[in-house]
């Protein structure tokens, strides 16, 4: 019976660990927002082109054009992350290159933020990639 608390006690510890490797790893990093080009896709100081995971925004360009939103939603993003340190964390990379990835800016998920001001729908195809998107479909 004494071994049990041990038993407890070294599965926590290894579950720590194992945690704190995978926010070392390359799912998650610190990445600079330079700018935001519209609602869901941002360039970082590297010159890495992100493509916000699970949502969709109004278009800038394109035959789906809606201005007045489009610009709603850029101009809301880049307040938020623009010239600042964020947290990307990477799931894929979409047919144009674009990381596509979750961004945390003072452990606030950018992209379900943007979808509760109404800046932002859930992209259904994808909403399987973030788990917030759960609570709202």
């Amino acid at each position: 019976m004494k071994r049990f608390p041990y038993f407890i006690l070294l599965f926590l510890s290894l579950n720590n660990i194992l945690f704190m490797k995978s926010l070392e790893s390359n799912d998650f990093n610190n990445v600079k927002i330079i700018s935001c080009y519209d609602g869901d896709t941002c360039t970082s100081s590297e010159g890495e082109k992100i493509r916000l995971a699970c949502i969709d925004t109004p278009e800038i360009r394109g035959n789906k054009v809606n201005l007045e939103q489009a610009l709603l939603a850029r101009d809301y993003l880049n307040s938020k992350v623009k010239g600042k340190s964020v947290v990307l964390k990477r799931i894929t990379n979409d047919r144009y290159n674009r990381t596509v990835g979750e961004l945390y800016k003072d452990k606030i998920n950018i992209q379900e933020l943007l979808y509760k001001k109404g800046l932002a729908k859930i992209y259904k195809k994808y909403a399987y990639q973030c788990s917030w998107t759960k609570k709202y479909m």
